[in-house]
């Protein structure tokens, strides 16, 4: 195996396909390909089939995201989430590349009272998980020598909107915040998920890792309120302002799982690291730039403001 390895990665402008991308950067050997939205239509199979040629590793961070808008166009979110994976897995056939896809805990029916292995039984409860299991259906039909599934959850990051920065957000605003209590979870870091995404992809090309499903995410568990209070408490703001609610307080078209825990014992066969404990990845997440710059705003606006031990 030479030195060089040549990546693919679709959605690259979106939260993790940033993250992906500069992680790959920081990699000796990776040459690689940042295809955004407007270099690459995945619903496109002639386009596909002509970008993946040559690459050795694909990483697939595009899809439809909005999971209550897919309630109303369920065939156009699985036409992104699911045939446009059929096109990626048939030209990495042809091209002998390795695929890495994201999938979703929305792929099971949260009725689970343990951490979901990776082989359990799936049963989407929206629209938006049934179209994330048509992928992965896709995926496994035709590329499953080559194919990797990596379901992740309560994704947040610097690149894009999410919980973790809307919360700060608010905090700046608001001297009371709510946050659900009766949704549990993993709130994962998408640096770190990237991170475990391009050592699966080395270990993938250098025949280490098995094809099949990984489940990506930060280790441990927590609800909405358990994130929010650490979320404050680790920027120095009073997480006495935070209020625990049912997930009623909140109606939204599209049903959630209640409870997306998933376990991890995939990676171990993989060679592959998992992920470090939530609240740990919190922390770190909290240094980085952008987020350091809306705790501080936070911290500044707040009337509040409580200085916690860190």
């Amino acid at each position: 195996m030479g030195t060089e390895v040549r990546w693919l990665v679709t959605g690259a402008r979106g939260m993790l396909g940033r993250d992906v991308v500069d992680t790959l950067l920081r990699q000796p050997g990776a040459v690689v390909t940042a295809a955004d939205r407007a270099m690459l239509d995945v619903t496109d199979p002639v386009a596909v089939a002509r970008l993946v040629a040559g690459h050795h590793v694909v990483v697939n961070t595009a899809g439809w995201t909005n999971v209550d808008a897919a309630e109303d166009a369920e065939d156009a979110a699985t036409a992104v989430n699911g045939t446009a994976v059929a096109h990626l897995a048939r030209a990495c056939a042809d091209s002998d590349a390795r695929l890495l896809h994201i999938s979703t805990d929305y792929v099971f029916s949260g009725t689970a009272c343990a951490p979901y292995r990776e082989h359990d039984i799936t049963g989407p409860v929206n629209a938006y998980g049934r179209s994330k299991l048509a992928g992965e259906r896709e995926l496994r039909r035709l590329l499953p020598e080559r194919g990797y599934i990596v379901r992740t959850a309560w994704l947040y990051g610097e690149h894009g909107r999410n919980f973790v920065a809307t919360m700060l957000a608010q905090a700046a605003e608001s001297p009371e915040l709510r946050a659900v209590a009766d949704h549990t979870g993993q709130p994962t870091w998408s640096r770190a998920l990237a991170r475990q995404l391009v050592e699966l992809g080395q270990a993938a090309h250098g025949n280490v890792a098995p094809p099949g499903i990984y489940h990506g995410t930060s280790a441990g568990h927590s609800t909405w309120y358990d994130l929010t209070c650490a979320l404050f408490d680790l920027a120095g703001l009073d997480p006495r302002r935070v209020r625990p609610v049912p997930h009623t307080t909140f109606p939204r078209p599209a049903q959630r799982p209640t409870y997306g825990v998933l376990g991890h014992d995939g990676w171990g066969i993989a060679g592959v690291s998992p992920q470090a404990r939530w609240r740990e990845q919190l922390a770190q997440a909290l240094r980085t730039p952008a987020f350091a710059a809306l705790a501080e705003t936070a911290r500044a606006r707040s009337p509040h403001l409580q200085t916690s031990g860190r």
